[in-house]
């Protein structure tokens, strides 16, 4: 249930939609031009969503949208109007309106609107909350979300923190492994020991050996002194091992012995030096199918699986972007002294649209892209990588596959049925040479219908036959 302000100086309107909301489970308050609006804002509980005609006596909608801006209350505001032209409905939603509505609306096309407005609200709720409740070292911007995917790997974090269990890390590159891995080293009583991170696959086959153990004196070229490994810098600290899987067969062996002997000893050395450390690895390989190639010791895998934390893809978590999106403008506008806030909302659909091969990591750069090239408050389109808008997305891929391509997360429904409905009418009016009645009758909609499906989608067509509007 959620408190809705309706403002609209037609009777008639505020009635249909008191009842409208009511029976939808809603709070209602009405208010019937701008002071009124401002007056029920200030003196009551602020609403999780305002409707608002754009059009009010003593003031516009846009008056009433920039109160609840300045109030900073997480309210979502909504824009009605009943005018062709969707200019001042389109510059509402630049400065911070979640979308708008052509009057007359059919009952449907509110009710998705209005629960999209109400999720929206929700997310950024659920973003503050968890905020608040996660460790500092750990909130990291990255590491972030609701789904149920991750909520389960931050209750593994949790259970996990306080033991020296070995815990192995999955999932794809830029899925946030190491994040984990500090979150994990952050909130157990090692924190104030060193966490040290190295990346396998990083170093040349033989140097890894000298880099995780060290070396004495004179052992090999280049050894002019002793040197600690990574394993004794650390002391009863951390070691994260990043793409464990790369790491070479004669190496596992060794590998195998810290986690069973809880010893190792130096390259050229003769004294075995004890390791107190607790290792966390990570990998974005399957190590099942390297184990069955010949690549990775089946041993050494049982002793770094004892607790596996899978980081799921971007794509199979697509409820987790506005968060993200959010924390990364807060972010990367703080560091630059910005002024960007938000980001349109038809950014956002691009952003849940496409499918994320960089993972969480390809998300924060291009927001810390539209955050360094935006012109204002506002991360619009022209700031997206080309790539971005111009690319296939998921939503146009998923709508050619609907019934048997969902995502183990879900996927946004409306967005992929909102892709397919775009591609058709795109479709009928390259077929009709952009002549809108006849696209119409070619997919069976009349001409009224078609012309507001394509000013819903931002879509131009081509030019009105002469005797369309006959």
């Amino acid at each position: 249930m959620a408190l809705v302000l309706v403002v609209d100086d037609e009777t008639s309107i505020r009635e249909f939609l008191e009842i409208f909301l009511t029976r939808a489970g809603h709070q209602v308050r009405l208010a019937k031009d701008v002071t009124e609006a401002i007056l029920r804002f200030k003196d009551e509980p602020a609403p999780d969503l305002v409707i608002t005609d754009l059009r009010l006596p003593r003031g516009s909608g846009l008056d009433v949208l920039q109160h609840v801006i300045k109030a900073n209350t997480g309210t979502q505001v909504v824009m009605m109007t009943a005018f062709a032209t969707t200019e001042t409905a389109v510059e509402a939603m630049r400065m911070g309106a979640y979308d708008y509505i052509i009057k007359p609306f059919k009952v449907d096309e509110l009710s998705v609107v209005i629960e999209r407005a109400l999720e929206r609200r929700q997310l950024r709720n659920e973003n503050r909350e968890l905020k608040a409740t996660l460790d500092a070292r750990a909130a990291h911007s990255r590491l972030l979300g609701t789904s149920p995917a991750m909520k389960e790997v931050f209750e593994l974090i949790h259970k996990v923190a306080p033991t020296r269990t070995t815990v192995l890390l999955t999932g794809e590159s830029g899925t946030g492994k190491e994040l984990v891995a500090r979150a994990i080293h952050a909130r157990g009583p090692r924190a104030e020991a060193p966490f040290v991170a190295i990346n396998c696959g990083a170093i040349p086959e033989t140097l890894i050996e000298s880099e995780l153990f060290g070396h004495t004196k004179g052992s090999f070229t280049g050894a002019v002194a002793d040197k600690p490994g990574l394993f004794e810098l650390a002391g009863q600290g951390t070691v994260f091992l990043d793409e464990i899987g790369e790491v070479p067969l004669s190496m596992q062996v060794k590998l195998l012995r810290v986690l069973q002997e809880r010893k190792q000893r130096r390259v050229g050395g003769a004294a075995d030096i004890s390791v107190d450390c607790r290792v966390i690895a990570a990998t974005n390989r399957d190590l099942a199918v390297e184990i069955q190639q010949g690549r990775f010791r089946e041993d050494l895998y049982f002793r770094l699986n004892v607790i596996q934390i899978h980081l799921p893809a971007l794509r199979e978590r697509r409820h987790d972007i506005p968060m993200l999106v959010d924390a990364f403008i807060g972010k990367f506008a703080e560091q630059q002294g910005s002024p960007v806030r938000t980001a349109i909302p038809e950014v956002m659909r691009v952003l849940m649209a496409w499918h994320w091969p960089g993972n969480v990591r390809e998300l924060e750069n291009v927001i810390e892209r539209g955050v360094t090239l935006a012109s204002g408050e506002l991360i619009e389109l022209d700031v997206l990588p080309p790539v971005l808008k111009n690319g296939p997305s998921a939503a146009t891929a998923a709508s050619t596959a609907i019934v048997d391509d969902v995502p183990a997360d879900g996927l946004d429904l409306e967005s992929v049925l909102e892709a397919y409905e775009r591609r058709l009418l795109e479709r009928a009016l390259a077929r009709t040479g952009g002549r809108k009645k006849r696209a119409a009758e070619l997919l069976r909609v009349s001409f009224r219908s078609f012309r507001y499906r394509l000013a819903k989608l931002g879509l131009s067509g081509g030019d009105d036959d002469p005797s369309d509007e006959a």
